[in-house]
């Protein structure tokens, strides 16, 4: 099992900055992957970005190379930086863990989300 806390969102101005912060713990050995995703009032889940456990990055294109995902291995701890915020960015952001299972099938698991408002 995983459990997720994530923490930073709020209310922040157009072009201003945050910072989001996924905690994890449970079977951290297990995860393969943490995984940033929002979803806006109306709209569907959408990946924002990943972090697999060899290091490997990957960004959507709507992020234009606004947002870094990191991690502290030593925290158990996974980021996203979130730059130069517009209005459209304003949606709830989820953390998920893809991890092992004993058949080595990847189950996903989420935190409970953290909103996050970019208005004037």
């Amino acid at each position: 099992q995983v459990q997720l806390v994530e923490s930073g969102g709020g209310l922040v101005q157009p072009g201003g900055s945050l910072r989001l912060s996924c905690a994890a713990s449970g079977s951290i050995s297990s995860i393969y992957a943490m995984n940033w995703y929002r979803q806006a009032p109306g709209k569907q889940r959408e990946l924002v970005a990943s972090l697999t456990r060899d290091g490997n990055i990957i960004y959507e294109d709507f992020v234009k190379g606004r947002f870094t995902i990191s991690r502290d291995n030593a925290k158990n701890t996974v980021y996203l930086e979130m730059n130069l915020l517009t209005p459209e960015d304003t949606a709830v952001y989820y953390c998920a863990a893809t991890a092992e299972t004993v058949t080595q099938i990847p189950f996903d698991y989420w935190g409970q989300g953290t909103q996050v408002t970019v208005s004037s």
